[in-house]
């Protein structure tokens, strides 16, 4: 049953609360974990922790668990600089398709993939 939920990304489903409460976006970073001292720091260095995480975001639809740590902060940092409503839809509907295809998930997996070019 978990596999299948996370196949499907239906485990993503009670982070709408988090979303109506205001507390993440739609789009943006995902949240880390707090464990994830490798990620925040990397992170850090282009600013992806100082916005509202999202439910997926520009590392998502480039790789979701597919992406080494660097590679994934270096991406969310690009969001950071390219935020606007535009991009947002756009990676909303490429998010849709991803899921539908279900395209890299692959937990503990890093590979490096071509970037999409939003």
């Amino acid at each position: 049953m978990g596999r299948f939920l996370r196949k499907t990304s239906l485990d993503e489903l009670p982070q709408f609360f988090n979303i109506i409460k205001g507390d993440m976006a739609i789009i943006g970073p995902r949240p880390a974990l707090y464990n994830q001292y490798d990620l925040i720091k990397e992170r850090d260095k282009y600013g992806a922790n100082n916005i509202r995480p999202g439910l997926t975001g520009y590392a998502q639809i480039n790789g979701r668990d597919e992406l080494a740590i660097e590679i994934k902060s270096k991406l969310d940092g690009e969001y950071v600089h390219k935020m606007s409503f535009v991009f947002d839809v756009k990676l909303f509907f490429l998010t849709i398709l991803k899921v539908l295809k279900s395209e890299g998930v692959k937990e503990g997996v890093d590979r490096e993939k071509e970037i999409v070019g939003v």
